[in-house]
């Protein structure tokens, strides 16, 4: 006689924000500086060599990426992670995520998350359908950041649907795959967003550094942003720093 397959537990939001959090790094643009950019260009820019090194250093280090799947297992289910995981997550549809960034992970076997823009799909500098599909059939996940990137915290009416939904159809239809997670426009989002959100499929949605929500914790992940001024090496201290539970 078979064993009945015990249920799964599920932990509500206190739960979830007793475990410790997975360090989860936040990439826009992997670009060598020019003259004259501005501390805000580099706050949002690794150059190849830097983020070539940081990821030598992650695997050097012993971490291994996880992808939103294993998050959601881990938070809700207590699924198992590996003993040093790390989430990889890109912003904004930038060409050389693809050309530069998914070439120099796959030197480690890591995988990562990919938060489309899709107003910007097929334009110069940005990725086009073809580079989103080669990514999403290599094991790496596409998710979305909007149509065209205006913060959550301002829409009404229709703009759920143009900013929500849209996308997420566009970005099935381009991966044959279900997309499930949702990255917030500059971190931004606000209380009536969570539902909206959460209304239309999406499992997880990431913010940046500040706190989680004690009530939706799910749907404010916390990330980093990597800027320009990090050393390889120095990366793992403020990673340390941040995510410290």
């Amino acid at each position: 006689v078979k064993k009945p397959v015990a249920a799964k537990s599920l932990n509500d939001a206190a739960g979830i924000l007793l475990k410790k959090e997975v360090p989860v790094l936040c990439y826009h643009h992997i670009k060598d500086f020019k003259g004259g950019e501005s501390d805000y260009i580099k706050d949002y820019t690794v150059t190849p060599g830097a983020f070539a090194d940081q990821m030598k250093t992650l695997a050097d280090s012993g971490f291994q990426t996880i992808l939103p799947d294993q998050l959601y297992e881990y938070l809700l289910y207590n699924g198992p992670l590996p003993a040093k995981p790390v989430m990889l997550t890109f912003d904004d549809t930038d060409e050389e995520q693809y050309s530069i960034g998914a070439k120099e992970m796959d030197k480690y076997g890591f995988k990562g998350v990919f938060f489309i823009m899709t107003v910007a799909i097929n334009r110069p500098r940005y990725m086009s359908r073809d580079n989103i599909k080669n990514l999403s059939d290599s094991g790496h996940i596409i998710a979305a950041h909007t149509w065209d990137h205006h913060r959550v915290t301002k829409y009404s009416g229709d703009d759920w649907n143009i900013q929500l939904v849209k996308p997420q159809k566009q970005l099935e239809t381009i991966t044959g795959k279900a997309v499930k997670y949702f990255a917030y426009p500059f971190g931004l989002w606000n209380q009536a967003s969570i539902p909206e959100i959460k209304n239309r499929g999406y499992q997880l949605a990431f913010a940046l550094s500040a706190k989680r929500d004690s009530i939706e914790p799910l749907y404010t992940i916390r990330r980093i942003l990597v800027p320009g001024t990090w050393s390889s090496n120095g990366m793992l201290k403020p990673m340390q720093n941040s995510f410290n539970k």
